[in-house]
């Protein structure tokens, strides 16, 4: 990529140490949560999804009032309030606890996506945004990787000792703001109008809504991989070895593709592609809805979604910046982090149902079938998204 701002290299530091501190304590919390505090496995679950239901809700006003106040400030308080919030899953003892724990860690955790991105988009000069984007989700994938393996290690020594280690990532991450980004940050001056006001922006832009009508595919699937197709794989009677190892494929391919693959994509805008990559993610479920071996199917569709996901984890973004007004680029991503919440969060309760309803097998059809029909769509919308997207100046 070339020469990189230096407040764009403090920002991906913060992002590596962030996924590293949050996710090599959340992948284990659900054991914890069963075996140690006793809590049933559904409960559990529901926990987790009023946590990234609520972070959805909360999105589109943090990214709002980063337009307002700037996105450092904000930023840097979610860290140390997550520092602070985030070891009091000891404390949890049953369910009343354990919800209220999930309810400020959704709050808490409902600045970074939005207001973090909206940094990077406003560090990245504008014919550069997908490759920083690329360049960000690739260092994302390394720290999960990364993280997960010692991880685990250190929850056999004890839970206190993960929770010290996340807690500590996260000071690592306010210092990192409060002292690598010092100095006046570039930002498009926001429209003077309430926040609440502001959050609510992209809910009444016609062509947002639409991209979001189709493009929900994309953070649905990603739900669908992450935690259907374990499932689906386990009840047809695959180790959660080999599954986890599958799944690591995935991870691997995104680190070494996801930057040359945005640079090459990025002249042509970030609409022109995402049509085909919604057809590589269709046929992913069409593997594993027709390859009769499970295992065949397994690896085929991951790999087929991986190159899917090489596309549209940096052109989703990149395509909301583009919809976003003058000043509301931080609205506009915490309205797109409301539809992905909402998407992801949604994916394993819709899969229960199709699967009780009919079975596996007939469920990744479906999926296959409206994915196809979305990218269709993508397809024969990507130049009015992008007509529609073009205004003076940069975007």
């Amino acid at each position: 990529m070339g020469l990189l701002d230096r407040r764009i290299k403090v920002v991906l530091a913060a992002n590596f140490i962030t996924v590293a501190a949050r996710m090599s304590l959340v992948t284990f919390l659900g054991i914890y949560f069963v075996r140690e505090a006793g809590i049933s496995l559904a409960t559990v679950g529901l926990a987790f999804l009023v946590e990234n239901l609520l972070r959805g809700l909360a999105a589109p006003f943090f990214g709002a009032l980063s337009d307002r106040v700037g996105r450092r400030p904000l930023l840097l308080a979610a860290a140390l309030v997550t520092a602070a919030v985030l070891p009091c899953f000891l404390l949890v003892s049953g369910p009343a606890s354990l919800f209220a724990w999930s309810i400020a860690m959704g709050l808490a955790s409902a600045v970074k996506m939005p207001v973090g991105a909206a940094l990077l988009l406003d560090l990245a000069p504008a014919e550069r945004r997908q490759s920083v984007l690329a360049l960000n989700y690739t260092v994302l994938s390394v720290a999960y990787t990364l993280a997960v393996s010692p991880a685990g290690y250190i929850a056999e020594q004890g839970y206190g000792l993960l929770a010290a280690s996340s807690a500590a990532g996260y000071l690592l991450v306010a210092a990192l703001y409060a002292f690598g980004l010092r100095g006046p940050l570039p930002m498009e001056v926001s429209q003077r109008e309430p926040v609440m006001r502001a959050a609510l922006s992209a809910s009444r832009d016609r062509v947002f809504l639409g991209f979001a009508a189709v493009a929900f595919v994309f953070p649905f699937s990603m739900g669908l991989v992450v935690t259907a197709s374990p499932l689906f794989a386990a009840q047809s009677g695959l180790g959660e070895g080999f599954i986890g190892l599958v799944l690591g494929l995935n991870s691997i391919v995104v680190a070494l593709l996801a930057l040359p693959v945005a640079s090459r994509m990025e002249g042509a805008g970030p609409f022109r592609m995402l049509g085909a990559a919604a057809l590589l993610v269709a046929a992913c479920f069409a593997c594993y809805a027709w390859i009769p071996d499970v295992r065949a199917a397994l690896i085929a569709g991951t790999i087929v979604f991986s190159f899917g996901e090489l596309v549209f984890s940096s052109a989703v973004p990149a395509a909301v910046a583009r919809l976003a007004p003058a000043g509301r680029r931080g609205a506009y991503q915490g309205g797109w982090t409301l539809v992905s919440s909402f998407s992801m969060g949604s994916a394993l309760f819709v899969s229960g149902l199709l699967r009780d309803a009919a079975g596996w097998r007939p469920a990744w059809t479906f999926y296959a079938a409206a994915t196809f029909c979305a990218a269709l769509a993508l397809l024969l919308l990507r130049n009015w998204f992008l007509r529609r997207s073009e205004r003076p100046g940069e975007r």
